[in-house]
Parts: C-alpha cells; structure tokens; sequence
C-alpha cells in the first residue's frame, strides 16, 4: 500500500507529448474567436506521425516532429488556425504495446487544422 502512491506518480506521467507552436514561425492557434460570425476559409491539412516511449511510456524514445510538418503545410498561408492534435492508439500500436508487454508503447498523433491565406 505504501508503494501505490508511487505507482499512481509514475502512470499519471506516463507517455506526455508536448507540443510547442511557438517554432513553427507564424501565428498558429487552436481555435476561432468565439465572436466570429463565420469559419475561418482556407485550405484544411490533416498530418500524422508517431511517438514511442519505453519502459511502459516513462521514457520517450522519439516523438514527430510536428513544428516541421505544419511549417511544410504553410507554402504560401499566413497562418494555422483551428489546430487540433489528437493523440491515440491505434489497433496496431496497442498490438506492439501488447507484444512487448509494454516496454516498446508507440502512440498516433495527428495534427489537422487550416491553413488561411
């Protein structure tokens, strides 16, 4: 029992992604104003690249390099908006997870979003 707080401590940071928009080089935000009458028009992108972790998602081995790939997405716009990242397990990730008794913990992470000119 003296050990369960420990436990919690370590799955409760288990498998983090932290994503920063600040490198990307232009204005990127995860929503609309509230206030706007109508959607922002563009053109929408959908991206998708992997995490891993180890060690039952304790230790990161690497993670997509998402400040790249939606600097590629911006040929000729000004700026991301409604930017949404999603970050799952598909059924093969959990497969590997599975196979490796999750030591190997590999997660989906895709980032969609539009890009307005």
């Amino acid at each position: 029992m003296r050990y369960l707080p420990l436990a919690a401590l370590l799955v409760a940071g288990a498998c983090v992604q932290n994503i920063d928009a600040t490198r990307v080089g232009v204005p990127v935000t995860l929503a609309s104003a509230a206030e706007a009458e109508k959607p922002p028009t563009g053109e929408p992108f959908s991206v998708t690249g992997k995490a891993v972790y180890a060690m039952w998602g304790i230790t990161q081995i690497s993670s997509p390099a998402l400040h790249h790939t939606l600097a590629g997405q911006l040929v000729g716009g000004k700026a991301l908006v409604d930017v949404k990242i999603k970050v799952r397990s598909r059924w093969s990730d959990v497969l590997i997870t599975v196979l490796t008794a999750g030591i190997i913990v590999p997660r989906t992470v895709t980032a969609e979003g539009i890009v307005v000119k």
